[in-house]
Parts: C-alpha cells; structure tokens; sequence
C-alpha cells in the first residue's frame, strides 16, 4: 500500500527515522520549497478582520482630507493642510464627518465585511466593498452643498467616495500582507499524538495535497498503530515526546488519544507544550491549563480547541504591521549611515560587510540573520578555542574582550549599529522589532532544560526586556526570567515601552560588548 506524503512533498519517515528526518530538515533550514505562498496562518484572516474594525474609519477619513488639500491646490487662501485645518473645521463640517464615518461603520458591518466567509471570495469580497463605500459615502453629497467657498463641488465629493474605497482596499491588502508567514513558515508541521482511527482520520484529512501542513509523525504509548501508514510515521512514544519537541521544528502538536481511557496522559501532554512554548490542540475543551489560551477553530474537517502558548489574536496583525513600517523607515532613515559603516568596514580590513549567522526563530526554525561584521573572518573557527574563557553563565558565549573583535567592530558593538541590518530580517518577518534576543545554534542546542523552550513561542526580536535591562551584564537566568515575562505579559504598549527605552539604552551603551 502507497504511503501518502505530507503537504510539503516528503515521504513519510520509518520507525526510527527521526534523526533522518531531523538531518533533512537541518540541511534546509526548515524551509520548504513546495509551500504555497498567501497561506495565512491558523485564525489570521479573522485578525485581519477585526483590526479592520479599528482602523477602518480612520483611514477613510484620512482618505477624505487627502482629497480635499490636493483638490484645492490652487483655492484663494488655500495652503494645504493649514487651509484645510483653519478655514474647514467647524461644528457643521465636523457633524457631517461623523455622520459620515457612522454611516460607513454601519455600510460595512451590515456588508458582512467583517465576516471571515466573504474574506474568503475576493471578487465578492470587493463588490461588497465598493457596495458600502457608495452607501456610506451618501452623507459626503451633502458637502458640496453645505460649503459656502465653493472648495467643495460635485466632482470633489465623489473623488472623497473613490479615494475611501480604493484607501480601504489597500488597507485590507497591506494587513493581508502583515500577516502572510515568511516563506519558512508556509508549511506547518503538525505531530500528532495517537495512534487510532481519529488518528487516522485526521492525519488522511491533513494529507490532502496544497493544504500546506505537513504531518511530522505520530508519538503513542502502549497501543499499536492502527494502519501500517502510521506505524510508518511512528516517531515513539510519548516518553520521547519532550524530546522531539525540544530538537524538532513542530508548529502543533494535535491531540487524538481518547479522553476517558487516557485523561492523565492528555493532561500531560498538555503541560509538556506548555512549558516547551508549542501549541496543543485536542477534540474537547475539558482539561486544564496554566498558560495556555485556548481558542476554537477548525483543523480540515475537525473542530479543535487550540491551546495557544502566547497572544493569538487582532493586536498580532497591528504589531505585524508596525513592524513593516519601523523596519522599512529605519532602513531608508539610516541608509546614508549604513553606507558609511560599510565603507568603514571594508576599508579597515578584508573580508565580508555583512555577517550572517544562523539563529534560531519562531518555533525553532533557523533563518539568516544579518548584522555589520565585527570580528575577523575566521572568528566562527576560532570558537572553540576560546570557549574555556566564556565568561557567560548558563549555555550562551561571551566573552567582555573577546580578541577576535575588530577595532571598528568593538566600536559597532559599543554603540549597537551592528545590529541596524537585522531591520532587514524584519521587513522580511524572520525577527520583530520587540521579542526576544534569537540565540545561535551552538547556544540552543546546548540547552538542557525543556522550559527554556517557551521563549521560541514567539517571533526573536531587535530589541526586548534584555536590551533595556542591561543586555550582555545580565546572568543567563534573568535573561530568559525576562523573555517569559515579556512572552506571559505582552501587549503593544509594553512594545511601544521597550522601543521608546531601547534608544537611551543604547546611547548609555550600558552591558554592550
């Protein structure tokens, strides 16, 4: 009998073949080369939809005052937005505005744009679009009419309806984008916990070609496979389940053991990803949880409750999106200084601008991460012989006077402006502005706790907690105290708060080395 592969191409690994698979994965760096682009991941579209509703009026009313400076360029008194601030804004204008933008939020709800199952046809979805656009926008005929300086006309007024909707479809196009994966985490991989027919089922439903999830394995205990295609996949029992978690790239873990007869060992199950960062889901909403969230959705034909490890939710889209446009800014800002760093670099000595290391992301997936070089070429060779002077507690290496740093590199590294090109590693999405510090290869595989784990459950960032706390001073413990807690008590205002202390803490050039 064919085995059926997973989403991602590969044939199903044999009993015993996790090292195999694990070495495959290795050499691509978990990438896959047949993901789909445009998958959003699990509960994404939703989120787009509801930060949609915050922003949605603010950006059409942005839209229309756009309208109404570059309409009236050449007006008699007309100085763009001074014109538009002083001789518009009175108690008539500003009603007719707010008639506006209610009328809108209602031409939109009643729509069904904020519906996840219109999101889902495009064509459709933007016929209802423009559909509430021309509804909502029925209050802005009423300028024309209502503006004594004839800066207003007929024409003007459809101008604000065309520049509200065309302005409300970019946005939806732009979180779209924000939420889209990068091409590394297209293909979800899923291990599956159990071994029956749910099993079974749920792994042919998985199965099915272009649905861009990958079944890793199966992990069972005591109970044999209940078809030879998972006793092929069979990766251990759940003794080894920690175990996988902590060297494997795995997304989810779904849960199919039956409840009655294995309650203690589901419950266990559950603690184990709670406390390794990954998301579980089962078939029922009946065990407790410390830190998981647990959320309702649908995994192919099966309702699941998923037990999310870290904030899941709208307010992910809009950090996504802030770190779209810090990244893209900071790289325009400071390309004129980054040029001159470069030249510094290259003139100072040979060798590469650019340093690229692998490191350690978002679910334990490796990706490039880009920094100005500050050491000498050999300086990744030369580790080995210097790891008796790691002055560092815990697994990570550092050394306060390292000899392989370079006179201009100490420089970069004193003043943090080797770090200005991981912007890139964000626009991309393999790191955010706030998170926490992605460690190198050599320092996770070192770790020998499974809880240190959980701090992989979010996306690495530029800047965190560590940076504004002392950075490369604090002892390994407080380091990952203060990634748990940025990962237990995360919000876009505790962001805001570390990016606005990131800049003096950087200028103080406290704990660089």
């Amino acid at each position: 009998m064919a085995r059926p592969a997973s989403a991602n191409g590969e044939a199903p690994p044999r009993q015993g073949g996790v090292q195999e698979r694990s070495r495959r994965l290795a050499n691509g760096n978990g990438r896959h080369a047949a993901a789909r682009l445009g998958v959003l991941p699990p509960g994404a579209t939703q989120r787009v939809l509801d930060a949609c509703r915050y922003i949605d009026i603010i950006v059409a009313l942005c839209a229309v005052g756009a309208v109404f400076v570059l309409s009236n360029p050449d007006h008699p008194g007309a100085t763009g937005w001074s014109y538009f601030l002083n001789q518009r804004v009175s108690v008539r204008n500003l009603l007719l505005l707010a008639s506006f933008a209610y009328i809108l939020h209602l031409a939109l709800r009643g729509f069904g744009l904020y519906k996840e199952r219109h999101f889902e046809h495009p064509s459709g979805y933007v016929l209802r679009l423009v559909s509430a656009c021309l509804v909502g926008g029925i209050p802005l005929a009423v300028f024309p009419l209502a503006s004594s300086t004839g800066a207003v006309r007929s024409v003007t007024a459809a101008y604000f309806v065309l520049a509200a909707t065309v302005a409300l479809v970019v946005l939806r196009g732009l979180l779209w984008l924000a939420t889209a994966p990068p091409p590394a985490a297209n293909i979800r991989n899923v291990l599956i916990v159990g071994s029956g027919p749910r099993a079974e089922r749920l792994y042919r439903e998985l199965a099915i070609p272009n649905r861009a999830i990958g079944v890793y394995g199966f992990v069972d205990s005591n109970h044999p496979p209940h078809t030879p295609e998972i006793a092929e996949r069979m990766l251990g029992t759940l003794n080894d389940l920690e175990s996988i978690l902590m060297r494997q790239v795995i997304d989810d873990v779904l849960i199919t053991l039956p409840i009655k007869s294995r309650y203690g060992e589901i419950q266990n199950t559950i603690a184990l990803c709670e406390r390794l960062g990954v998301r579980a889901a089962y078939l029922a909403d009946v065990f407790q949880s410390s830190l998981g969230r647990p959320s309702f959705e649908l995994s192919g034909q099966f309702p699941v409750v998923r037990m999310h490890v870290a904030t899941h939710d709208h307010r992910l889209v809009i950090k996504r999106t802030i770190d779209l446009i810090g990244g893209t800014l900071g790289l325009l800002l400071l390309s004129p200084l980054l040029i001159v760093i470069a030249c510094a670099i290259k003139l100072t000595g040979p060798g590469p601008i650019i340093f690229q290391q692998d490191r350690i992301g978002l679910n334990k997936r490796r990706f490039s991460m880009y920094k100005f070089r500050t050491m000498v070429t050999d300086a990744e060779a030369r580790q080995a012989e210097l790891e008796e002077q790691n002055e560092a507690t815990g697994p990570v290496f550092k050394i306060k006077y390292d000899p392989r740093v370079t006179r201009i590199g100490r420089w970069l590294r004193r003043t943090s402006l080797d770090e200005v090109p991981q912007l890139f590693n964000v626009v991309r999405g393999d790191m955010s502005l706030v998170g926490p510090r992605p460690l190198p290869v050599r320092d996770v595989h070192r770790f020998s706790e499974s809880y240190l784990m959980r701090r992989f459950s979010v996306p690495p960032g530029v800047t965190g907690l560590w940076q504004i706390s002392g950075r490369s001073n604090l002892a390994f413990d407080r380091w990952v105290a203060l990634d748990l807690h940025y990962i237990d008590h995360w919000s876009l205002g505790l962001d805001l708060e570390i990016l606005a202390k990131t800049v003096p803490a950087v200028l103080r050039g406290r704990g660089a080395a």
